[in-house]
């Protein structure tokens, strides 16, 4: 989740909380490894759970909602993308899209 999507959620419980203190609570989460940010290329940081974070994952972003979902799952294809004599250590992947709920609700453009 973004510190915007915590405010929303969070202001439902505590209607005054303000942004300030969403981001004291996370940076004191993150140094207690309660949770671990999430960058994305040319976006704000984004926060999941530690232990989720532990295990290779990667993101899809909704271009529509902002929202960021866990892609579960990797195979190995990237290894044969390398030059040769190339040893790959880590990866990380985003995928940009939209959303299943904002995929229905866009309207669909009429085929010529």
């Amino acid at each position: 989740m973004s510190p915007p999507e915590i405010l929303q959620f969070a202001q439902q419980h505590v209607p005054r909380l303000g942004i300030a203190t969403v981001y004291r609570n996370l940076k004191a989460m993150v140094e207690a490894g309660e949770l671990s940010p999430v960058p994305l290329p040319g976006d704000r940081l984004y926060y999941e759970l530690a232990d989720k974070a532990q295990h290779h994952h990667h993101h899809f972003r909704c271009e529509v909602c902002e929202r960021v979902f866990d892609v579960e799952g990797c195979d190995d294809t990237f290894n044969a993308l390398l030059p040769k004599g190339f040893v790959l250590h880590a990866h990380d992947l985003t995928l940009y899209g939209l959303c299943a709920d904002c995929s229905r609700s866009k309207p669909k453009r009429a085929r010529a």
